[in-house]
């Protein structure tokens, strides 16, 4: 069985390490994972599902039962912000509001001890202190005992409990009070951020709309029963009216009415309106993209100006942003090699943390007859000594470090429409130094394209003229019934030039099968066909006028374009030449890719030949190397040679074309993830968008991810450092301890948030 559970409690990835080894030793537990972003625990394996709730009790968290979990905790449970923010964080559970009660305790008993005089005030200020470390201390005391006891963890709670029981045992009362209550404080300042990160992820919970106005037909209406034989059912009278209902219960193929102002609430169809949609939330796109009948619409769009009907084509749970929530929460679960490795690190480095500070205490005192206790003149015995070891060398801020900066990154890409599936991608892209690009829909449109149009009455130093213009016109009337991609090509040609409802009337079309087509046209024969149609001398053109523009047709074709020449009649008008284009956004793309690092190292894949592969590659520019005349196979092979020589390639395509090449990268890229479930479910990194601008973003945030990262692992490691040689000598008070480890925690969580800004 499979049950998934929501933790609350969890403040560090640590919490997340004892639950996950704890519910593992559970009997029938074949397989748990906890994730401590996202705050799910998921376990399979055949147990009790009570078990697992009991165990996760026992260790001081509280369960959130599955089918509560299931709902979407984006809302309601956003952490507040600012200092009142956290302050009503304190005062949103048990154990914090216990902590801020020994807060308050601590600062009365330090307000005894300096402002008033006598045994009393001493005595009643040791109460409270006493009060202070058993009302602050018990539940972080519990839970440590319990991780040991179940997990079989030294966790900082078991660390902090021995370090505030060994300052009762020296007399040091208030100082132990002091350290379970910073303790207490950063704990609970620690969640406070925690929350915050993520909330970047609830962000993206919260687009999904709760409530769609469905248009239903007037049913069993009363008022036109027994009309025109009408006896019930869907009235044949009354217009359809919006019935709101959650947007869960909307079925395929049922019609949706998206106000002006209003989110989108399914993916669909357009099938009434026109409107500017702001994709922002799916896509990244900086401005809205005005769509109208027919044009694709996702879930978690914002609709502008004008009312809209869609036809909804995927259910609520299949939806865009449904599956970008599902793919970034299990993005959390894919930790960077880092971050494995910090893990296994801190399994064996506590435990000897907690041997060395034993021998810390007994060694100087049984062979060189150190001071075992405080001396009368103040100096830290090696007992105490022992104890800022235990507190400073707590690896909770180096266990941190790393994954709070990756939600925060996976969570601000993902805002931006860039999908990358786990901490281990991120950290592949930046250390990525060569990227190869498919190039038929990824660097270019992917589909033809007119390029030219030449007639014999052009004149060279004009780009359009208006005997071009006849002849585009002349060829879009006789296309315009044709679906094939040439035709389509030149009828885009001809809404370029303005030209919509003014094509020539066209009788009796006529297709020739792989070469072309005819048709009447204000009593004269039109055809639109390829160069060696034009060579068969049954056509009956003019040959004269065909060979005087065969130089330029050769050298159009030389480059890769598909020629189509056209005739009136007998007479040759000119030739259209068309071919698939760069992306108008490829060049700025790779320019800025370029420009984040000039070593890196590209590589255009495509299956054309040679010569059109090159100057595809010379007009977008960017490019270092050009491998043509590949089969999917061979791209595969391409890929494996360059991970032979780089050791970590990026793939880039379109997601459903070169998937072997793709799945053989080391991270590979799909463009156009908006649109196709599939680039979503199978590559690395999806670009919602359908063209490479995003690509450069990624790179720069993975980059600056793992920069840090870096900076975290290097604070933590040389705060502990500088705390730790000032404990030797017994310059380090405890609370001075507690201080610096719960602040190299906080630090580098802040600075792993970074992330989160634009």
């Amino acid at each position: 069985m499979e049950i998934k559970y929501r933790i609350e409690g969890m403040d560090c990835a640590n919490c997340a390490l004892t639950l996950e080894r704890g519910v593992a030793r559970l009997p029938g537990v074949e397989q748990v994972q906890v994730n401590f972003t996202t705050e799910t625990l998921e376990a399979t394996g055949n147990f009790d599902p009570q078990s697992i709730a009991q165990r996760v009790s026992a260790l001081g968290y509280r369960v959130v039962e599955a089918d509560e979990s299931s709902q979407p905790p984006s809302v309601s449970r956003r952490a507040p912000d600012g200092v009142f923010g956290f302050i009503r964080y304190l005062l949103s559970s048990r154990q914090t509001v216990l902590a801020l009660g020994a807060c308050l305790m601590l600062v009365l008993s330090a307000v005894l001890i300096l402002g008033l005089e006598g045994a009393w005030s001493d005595t009643a200020a040791l109460a409270l202190q006493l009060g202070v470390v058993l009302l602050a201390g018990a539940p972080i005391m519990r839970r440590g005992i319990k991780a040991l006891l179940v997990s079989r963890r030294i966790t900082i709670d078991l660390l902090m409990s021995i370090a505030t029981l060994g300052a009762l045992l020296i007399g040091e009362t208030g100082e132990a009070a002091t350290v379970i209550v910073l303790f207490a404080l950063g704990e609970a300042l620690e969640g406070y951020s925690a929350e915050r990160a993520r909330d970047s992820l609830r962000s993206l919970l919260a687009l999904k709309p709760d409530q769609a106005h469905i248009l239903r037909p007037c049913m069993d209406c009363a008022e036109h029963l027994g009309q025109e034989g009408y006896a019930g059912g869907p009235c044949p009278f009354c217009e359809p009216h919006a019935v709101t209902l959650p947007v869960g219960e909307v079925k395929v193929g049922e019609i949706v009415l998206v106000r002006p102002g209003e989110r989108i609430p399914v993916d669909g169809e357009i099938s009434k309106g026109q409107s500017e949609i702001n994709q922002a939330p799916v896509t990244g796109e900086s401005s809205p993209v005005t769509k109208g009948p027919g044009a694709r619409v996702y879930s978690g769009t914002m609709n502008g100006e004008a009312a809209l009907e869609i036809v909804v084509t995927r259910p609520a749970e299949d939806s865009t942003i449904s599956r970008i929530v599902r793919l970034v929460e299990q993005a959390q679960s894919q930790r960077a090699p880092v971050e494995r490795f910090i893990d296994r690190f801190a399994s064996w480095y506590t435990p000897a943390v907690v041997a060395l500070a034993a021998l810390m205490a007994i060694v100087p005192p049984l062979i060189f007859g150190a001071p075992f206790f405080d001396l009368a003149d103040g100096t830290h015995g090696w007992l105490y000594r022992a104890l800022a070891l235990l507190i400073i060398a707590c690896p909770c801020a180096l266990v941190i470090s790393t994954p709070v900066t990756t939600v925060s990154a996976l969570a601000r890409l993902a805002r931006d429409g860039i999908l990358v599936k786990g901490g281990v991608f991120l950290d592949l892209l930046a250390r990525a130094r060569a990227y190869a690009f498919d190039k038929t829909g990824t660097l270019t449109r992917g589909k033809p394209a007119v390029v030219q149009a030449v007639t014999l009455s052009c004149q060279p130093d004009k780009e359009r003229c208006s005997s071009c213009d006849e002849m585009v016109l002349l060829a879009a009337g006789v296309e315009s019934r044709s679906a094939h991609p040439l035709a389509q090509a030149i009828l885009a040609e001809a809404h370029q030039r303005n030209f919509w409802h003014e094509f020539p009337e066209v009788d009796a079309v006529q297709s020739i099968a792989g070469q072309g087509v005819r048709g009447m046209s204000d009593g004269a024969l039109i055809t639109v066909g390829s160069h060696a149609l034009f060579h068969q001398s049954e056509n009956g053109v003019n040959g004269a006028t065909c060979q005087a523009l065969h130089d330029q047709v050769l050298s159009a074709e030389a480059i890769g374009q598909t020629v189509m020449l056209v005739s009136r009649d007998e007479q040759v008008l000119g030739f259209i030449g068309v071919s698939d284009v760069p992306r108008p956004t490829s060049q700025g793309a790779l320019a800025a890719l370029r420009a984040l690092d000039p070593r890196l190292h590209t590589i255009m894949l495509t299956g054309d030949n040679p010569v059109v592969a090159r100057q595809i590659a010379d007009s977008i520019g960017g490019i270092d190397e050009v491998r043509a005349e590949l089969l999917p196979e061979d791209k595969l092979s391409v890929v494996r040679d360059l991970l032979g020589v780089y050791g970590t390639v990026v793939m880039v395509g379109d997601g459903v074309n070169d998937a072997p090449a793709l799945t053989a990268a080391s991270v590979g890229v799909a463009m156009g993830g908006a649109g196709s479930a599939q680039a979503m479910e199978t590559a690395d990194v999806v670009l919602m968008q359908d063209n490479l601008t995003h690509l450069p973003q990624a790179v720069r945030t993975s980059r600056k991810a793992h920069n840090i990262i870096w900076q975290n692992i290097a604070l933590s490691l040389a705060i502990k450092g500088v705390f730790l040689l000032l404990a030797l000598p017994g310059w380090t008070t405890l609370w001075m301890a507690v201080f610096a480890d719960m602040g190299a925690s906080l630090l580098v969580t802040l600075n792993g948030m970074r992330m989160l800004r634009e």
